[in-house]
């Protein structure tokens, strides 16, 4: 792209740059025409006598007609010459290694800035998913987690320092981030060896220090977000010590989410201790300025329904007036949701509101999977014990549901059937539209 070009780029709409460059100019005039005030208007006289006797004597060798164009020329030229290197400048003290011209990084945020409030509830690789594909239409984005994960390295940093799992916030601060890409994947490093290293995170011991240091984990996570330049804000679902329990059709109860991901029968009712968590203003806050809310995708029991134990984050979601979209997953999960297709994803989202006395349908909306078709994937899933989540749209409709449905998992082969961020993001942004409109 020529210089010409790029130059008048900067005159297009939403770049907020104009008005300040204008107001600028306006405050130096304004201030020197304060300063001639003050001294009796003798530099405007001085100043308008030297103009005059200097445009005279110019105008003696040189006539008008050629003296005029060229210092306007010049004027012109010494304008673009001083604005071209201060943008330069700029851009390299903001951008040193970036390819991305300043135009056109300003244009494109002064966008994510007027994009919708999205609030997204859930957990799990299935938000994280999600949330690094809606940033490429909002900054005003918040993820609120589960705190409820008790396995992996979350849950050895929880039992030996006592502090709420951080993996499902570490996910999900990676994925909005902003930063060098070399610094997300510090954050994301798992130690591969080392006694009483391996298999945590860097981020998760990060964010545990953090937590020790600052006294909370809602501190750890802004101090992350500073570091991480985190496009939106990542909240807890609660700051209390959740953990989960589940009874199961055949009556028997399981302690622990990692437990409940393994159950070898029908999941009935889900709880937790202590019952009645409480939410964090800021999530309650995010709710009510939201613009659109999103449940999902993740495990249905213990990456979504947790969320839903938090009694102050449901009453906050029934009172918002945003579109509500429940994103259900592509595959069944072996031992938590063996069998169940959209509908009976929805059933046990309804099952486990109704347990808390609410008979009001949360998410009228669902966004599915189209058909899979015959994917080679499929047989490695079913060894596995996965079936796709099946979708009969024009059931639900009949149910009074709003359904939409589209190729989640994108249009490129991969390796395995699970969400893909773009495609995810364009499905959300297409019925945010629709509910516009309507």
């Amino acid at each position: 792209m020529s210089r010409s070009r790029r130059a008048v780029r900067w005159l297009q709409p939403g770049l907020v740059v104009k008005r300040w460059v204008l107001t600028s100019g306006l405050g130096l005039l304004l201030a020197l025409l304060g300063a001639a005030v003050w001294a009796d208007l003798q530099p405007i006289y001085w100043m308008l006598s030297t103009i005059k006797w200097l445009l005279q004597e110019v105008t003696r060798v040189l006539p008008r007609g050629v003296t005029g164009p060229l210092v306007l020329v010049a004027g012109a030229a010494l304008v673009l010459w001083g604005q071209s290197r201060s943008f330069g400048s700029i851009q390299q003290a903001l951008a040193p290694d970036k390819g991305t011209l300043l135009v056109d990084a300003l244009a494109a945020q002064g966008r994510l800035n007027r994009g919708p409030n999205i609030v997204a509830i859930g957990g799990g690789t299935g938000l994280s998913t999600l949330l690094s594909g809606l940033k490429r239409y909002s900054s005003n984005i918040t993820a609120i987690v589960t705190v409820a994960d008790d396995g992996g390295s979350s849950g050895v940093l929880r039992r030996e320092l006592g502090v709420q799992p951080p993996g499902d916030i570490r996910n999900c601060l990676a994925a909005l981030s902003r930063e060098e890409p070399l610094l997300t994947r510090l954050f994301q490093y798992r130690f591969r060896a080392g006694s009483g290293l391996e298999g945590h995170s860097f981020g998760n011991l990060f964010l545990s220090a953090l937590t020790a240091i600052t006294g909370s984990l809602e501190s750890a996570i802004t101090a992350s977000s500073r570091v991480l330049a985190v496009q939106g804000q990542v909240v807890p679902a609660t700051n209390a010590d959740v953990r989960l329990w589940a009874e199961l059709e055949n009556g028997e109860r399981l302690e622990g989410e990692s437990k409940i991901g393994k159950a070898t029968s029908p999941i009935v009712r889900l709880g937790c201790t202590p019952d009645r968590p409480p939410a964090l203003p800021r999530a309650m806050e995010a709710i009510a300025n939201a613009d659109l809310i999103l449940l999902g995708p993740g495990s249905l029991y213990t990456s979504l329904l947790p969320n839903l134990l938090v009694p102050e984050l449901v009453t906050a979601i029934r009172r918002s007036k945003a579109p509500r979209l429940y994103i259900c997953n592509l595959m069944t999960q072996p031992g938590e949701t063996d069998g169940l297709d959209v509908a009976g994803h929805l059933r046990a989202i309804e099952a486990q509101l109704a347990s808390l006395g609410i008979d009001q349908r949360l998410f009228p909306a669902v966004l599915a999977q189209e058909d899979l078709g015959r994917s080679p994937l499929l047989k490695i899933y079913r060894h596995h014990g996965a079936e796709p989540v099946t979708c009969d749209a024009r059931y639900l409709r009949k149910q009074g549901y709003q359904v939409m449905q589209a190729p989640l998992q994108g249009a490129k082969p991969t390796a395995t059937l699970r969400h893909d961020p773009r495609s995810v993001a364009l499905a959300v942004m297409r019925f945010y539209k629709q509910n516009l409109r309507d």
